[in-house]
């Protein structure tokens, strides 16, 4: 049996969304630039699509710019807010994404959770080098920003904060409503990277009164290589690809057609099942949590067990180095991560965890199990079953005691 537990990384495409590229790839080749019957065949799927998202997240199908994934989402979020602000250059050349034309200037602040994604965090270390001041606020134990935290380190001169709804690493969903409050008070855009719970849990941009919101296709079982940015109308953004005048001026180039066909078929797809499919996980998730607790000594949960999306755990092996554990795992075909796979390859321990005050050794020694559409409970007890023999064996190659908790 071949276990797959990092749909955090990546998720298998559902047949259904394979199916609606394929008739897509096979029937629509069209520009949807073009006026004629084949360019108006492909905008009808592109506006399928943008329809799916928005109802998917909340939105209006005019709010939804179509990205090459959250990366890019996430850049141009945070650069385009930032270009409203800076000297006319090449970042800012192009016009804004809401077709204003007059740019503010001042505001030289940029704020974001010290447990961001990689593309948050080295968006704001590139603006910093072009003389932006960024401030990443920490988080507590549980993986949690106190609001209290972006109430002290918000000013006038902010101009855009951004902050995940759910962690990619722990899961933790953040208070987002209640930050983005804060924001709008200094007039200050509001993004929230939510690559990680569109799909997993119920989210709202009305409700969370975001500004600008991120999405990926296939962390929710759609392909690779495309995503979204939700724009709420009247924000002040400006495009950061520069050509033609596609997605209303908002993202300059053709549209990947069947790949956003394939979004906008998981987005229905995850709507549709959102509320069993989250209970079902979240029984899986605590089976395999509980079980792992009570089979091997000296592991604990990283971060919140209630504010959390429900496919996700993280989990800390004392005297144990994560990247031999993951190995291990993996020879018993049972495939986890040490968490976020954009960061995977690298010797350093997790940022996250490291954001989150825990002691040295957890953030060295700690596992992601993240769960997805066809995980099973015969999965679950499979890592049970293993896990405990393996930690074993590792463990007798130290002499350490076991300190988990400290």
């Amino acid at each position: 049996m071949r276990v797959y537990f990092d749909y955090n990384a990546t998720s298998p495409v559902a047949p259904e969304v394979v199916d609606a590229m394929g008739r897509v790839t096979r029937e629509v080749f069209g520009n949807a630039s073009s006026v004629h019957h084949f360019g108006q065949q492909a905008k009808s799927v592109l506006d399928d699509a943008r329809s799916a998202v928005a109802a998917a997240i909340g939105g209006d199908p005019s709010e939804v710019v179509f990205t090459s994934g959250g990366t890019e989402a996430d850049n141009f979020a945070i650069r385009g807010a930032a270009a409203v602000f800076e000297p006319f250059d090449s970042l800012a050349a192009a016009p804004l994404a809401q077709g204003k034309s007059e740019s503010p200037r001042g505001k030289r602040h940029l704020i974001a959770s010290a447990i961001e994604h990689e593309a948050v965090l080295n968006t704001l270390k590139a603006l910093a080098r072009r003389g932006w001041k960024t401030t990443l606020l920490p988080v507590d134990q549980s993986g949690v920003l106190a609001v209290d935290r972006l109430r002290e380190a918000i000013t006038d001169d902010t101009a855009l904060v951004s902050i995940m709804h759910a962690n990619n690493e722990i899961g933790t969903i953040q208070p987002i409503a209640e930050l983005a409050a804060i924001a709008r008070a200094h007039g200050a855009l509001m993004h929230t990277d939510a690559v990680q719970s569109v799909g997993k849990i119920p989210v709202d941009v009305r409700a969370l009164d975001v500004d600008l919101l991120s999405l990926s296709a296939h962390k929710f079982n759609g392909p690779k290589g495309v995503g979204a940015l939700w724009i709420k109308r009247g924000a002040r953004v400006q495009a950061i690809l520069t050509g033609g005048k596609h997605e209303r001026n908002r993202r300059a180039g053709t549209e990947n057609v069947p790949g956003i066909a394939g979004l906008g078929a998981a987005a229905t797809l995850a709507m549709g099942k959102l509320s069993a499919e989250g209970t079902r996980l979240a029984v899986l998730r605590d089976r395999l949590e509980d079980g792992i607790l009570a089979a091997v000594p000296g592991t604990a949960i990283n971060g919140s067990r209630s504010a959390r999306v429900p496919n996700t755990t993280n989990i800390s092996f004392d005297r144990v180095e994560a990247e031999s554990l993951l190995i291990a795992l993996d020879l018993e075909g049972i495939a986890v991560s040490t968490g976020s796979a954009c960061s995977s390859g690298t010797l350093e321990p997790s940022h996250v965890l490291r954001a989150m005050g825990l002691p040295v050794h957890r953030t060295q020694n700690s596992l992601r199990f993240s769960l997805g559409m066809y995980s099973t409970q015969e999965e679950v007890d499979r890592v049970i079953e293993v896990l405990p023999r393996l930690v074993e064996k590792l463990r007798g190659l130290t002499r350490k005691p076991l300190t988990v908790g400290s």
